[in-house]
């Protein structure tokens, strides 16, 4: 369902619900079920889940359970000669509070936009079908409400969390039950059990503890949620539309972008593409993919872009070591970063880390989900680098490959293309590597963009990267650099943006690598390049020599056509002026790049775009086969010369190496 409308939550109206909020976290009443007393008395992990469900030494008399005087007992425990509250006690006391009141005000909104309020009104003089409706929006309600408290108090709580929660997740032994049956209810509930789990000393032994404990219950209350979401009816008026607290960053989108409140902007070095040197398809690409990033629509949730066939929810830069990959990210993240700042967008630079294998079972497909999760906000542009790729999504079927490495290749596939993929048009996720033939084959197949990053290439080129090393020195000590400048180019006049991808690319008018080429030329003998079946055969006939080329490389190899079809400038003036293009609705915008569009299409042959496409997509991987089969023939070639070494020297006492 589209995400259409945006409904501000004022300020002023959480103002008067904080203290109905406040008295659930003073006292609330809850009866456990149950199920989840017989779950608590089976479980395997006694020391946790007795001692939840001996809060009501098996009867069945409702408990009184009080957080903020939990909270004062641990205030006690962990601080005794002080008269303050620990910083993280008190920080999450104040986010858990703030969660409920949005919670509330959001089951509010629930009430008036499904026709539930009235229902309420009228509870008395109900029949059958209005009772069995009001009780299943009040199922509705009472879930959207947690949901909606959980959301917040993570993303007011978790960049404060410790990065690596694994050791608390293991402590902890889940929540017994979970009660949609009203919103008091479902408060009492989650309180009741978030209260016992509080007040065990083996969970919480530091202040730093509460922070992260808070943030695993309430993740996994979402989880609780998300498995159950499927069971609600009437849940129209949860998931077409998008609920944003005013002066924040704080938006909630129906069910969908869980954590994406949490993940915060990564720092990076803010560097010009003037200051890269070489690499004119990579700074072409990098251009054109921030141009459609930054036409994203917030309001109809979707990219014109994306119609238009233009936009690369996954790209890839490859090239040998020390091209400036790292120098190429930050690029890209520095002007996607000053657009959305002069649009007053907002952005997140949202890079993998360095950890995101884990030696627990499970731990890496969990990490990378959190890593995911994000790119699935449709309240900002997302840029979510993976640098050095080969590390973590390297060929599944290579030996001595990970158990944590297929774990994050699985997750990856899934959210890319599959149930899980959501892609708004807002977000990009670029793999950068030197090593293209180690990626997993799948993986590649996702890319629908790519490009090499192959540094400096000329004599101009290296003359440029000099002058950009030299010349902080000549700016220290004017007559200190006494050598002699070029007489016919001035410095980094070679490395400004191209205008389009034709005055990069090296055309060519047959493939480069042999395997292809023979294929080509028997193709062409049977068929014209400018007929559809010549591409058929082609694509028939490659796939017998690469049998990993699919149907979705033929997307790919579409696609690429298709940038090529959208490879032309926005206006100048539409940055200028933001009220021209970028301010204007979805399909103001949408019937202005098709102008753009058609006229650029004036000077192109398609047959011709297509040829060239089809051509350098081939050949690419053809490449990337062939170096994985020349690796590894080097390899075996290596072991075979250390085999004889050693077996000359062992029968004859002679060395030979």
């Amino acid at each position: 369902m589209e995400h259409n409308s945006t409904f501000p939550i004022k300020q002023t109206e959480l103002d008067m619900l904080r203290d109905e909020a406040a008295s659930y976290l003073k006292s609330i009443q809850w009866e456990q079920g149950q199920r989840a007393k017989s779950r608590d008395k089976n479980a395997k992990d006694e020391s946790i889940l007795l001692y939840l469900s001996r809060a009501n030494n098996g009867t069945n008399t409702t408990e009184v359970t009080s957080v903020s005087k939990t909270i004062l007992a641990l205030k006690k425990r962990l601080l005794p000669d002080s008269i303050a509250i620990p910083v993280y006690l008190n920080q999450t006391l104040y986010a858990v509070q703030e969660g409920l009141t949005l919670g509330i005000w959001i089951k509010d909104s629930y009430y008036d936009a499904s026709g539930l309020s009235s229902l309420n009104e009228n509870k008395t003089a109900l029949d059958a079908d209005g009772k069995r409706e009001f009780e299943s929006k009040m199922h509705t309600a009472t879930a959207f409400m947690l949901f909606a408290s959980a959301y917040k108090i993570l993303h007011d709580l978790k960049p404060h969390a410790s990065d690596d929660l694994s050791v608390m997740k293991q402590k902890f032994a889940g929540i017994p039950e979970v009660s949609f049956m009203s919103p008091l209810k479902g408060i009492a509930c989650s309180l009741f059990y978030y209260d016992k789990y509080l007040g065990h000393p083996e969970i919480i032994k530091s202040d730093k503890d509460v922070i992260d404990f808070t943030v695993v219950y309430f993740e996994a209350l979402i989880d609780e949620i998300q498995l159950r979401k499927s069971t609600l009816e009437y849940t129209e008026t949860i998931e077409d539309r998008t609920y944003k607290l005013e002066k924040s960053e704080f938006a909630i989108s129906g069910w969908n972008n869980v954590f994406a409140g949490a993940a915060k902007s990564v720092e990076f070095n803010k560097i010009k593409f003037e200051q890269i040197v070489g690499n004119r398809d990579a700074k072409h690409f990098a251009r054109r993919l921030t141009e459609r990033m930054l036409s994203y629509d917030f309001i109809a949730k979707k990219n014109p872009f994306q119609e238009l066939g233009g936009f690369m929810p996954v790209f890839m830069g490859y090239g040998i070591p020390g091209t400036g990959k790292s120098m190429l990210i930050a690029a890209i993240a520095t002007r996607l970063k000053e657009h959305c700042d002069t649009l007053d967008i907002p952005f997140l630079f949202h890079p993998m880390p360095d950890t995101l294998i884990s030696t627990f079972q499970g731990g890496s497909a969990e990490k990378m989900v959190e890593w995911m999760k994000p790119l699935q906000d449709p309240t900002k542009l997302i840029f979510a680098p993976i640098d050095d790729a080969e590390n973590n999504l390297q060929e599944r079927t290579a030996q001595g490959v990970s158990a944590g490495v297929k774990e994050v290749i699985g997750v990856f596939l899934r959210y890319t293309e599959g149930a899980y993929a959501v892609n708004y048009g807002n977000s990009s996720i670029g793999l950068f590597t030197n090593l293209p033939e180690m990626l997993d084959k799948a993986v590649i197949s996702r890319v629908q963009g790519r490009f090499k990053i192959d540094g400096a290439r000329t004599a101009n080129d290296f003359l440029d990267q000099d002058y950009l090393w030299w010349r902080k020195l000549d700016d220290t000590m004017s007559d200190f650099v006494n050598m002699q400048d070029p007489e016919n180019y001035s410095y980094l006049q070679d490395q400004g943006l191209a205008k389009n991808m034709g005055d990069i690319l090296s055309i060519s008018d047959k493939p480069i690598e042999a395997r292809v080429q023979d294929i080509y030329d028997r193709v062409e003998k049977q068929f014209k390049t400018n007929q559809h079946l010549f591409y058929a055969n082609l694509y028939k006939d490659i796939q017998e020599i690469f049998p990993f080329f699919s149907s979705r490389d033929v997307r790919n190899i579409q696609s690429a056509v298709s940038l090529r079809l959208t490879d032309f400038d926005l206006e100048e003036d539409w940055f200028e002026n933001p009220e021209i293009y970028f301010k204007q609705d979805y399909d103001t915008k949408f019937n202005m790049l098709q102008e753009l569009m058609r006229t650029n299409m004036k000077g192109l042959d398609f047959s011709e775009i297509r040829r060239q496409e089809v051509v350098r997509y081939l050949d690419n991987v053809a490449t990337i086969a062939d170096t994985d089969f020349k690796r590894k023939v080097e390899q075996r070639i290596n072991q075979l010369n250390i085999e004889t070494a050693a077996r000359n020297t062992f029968e004859h006492g002679n060395r030979t190496y």
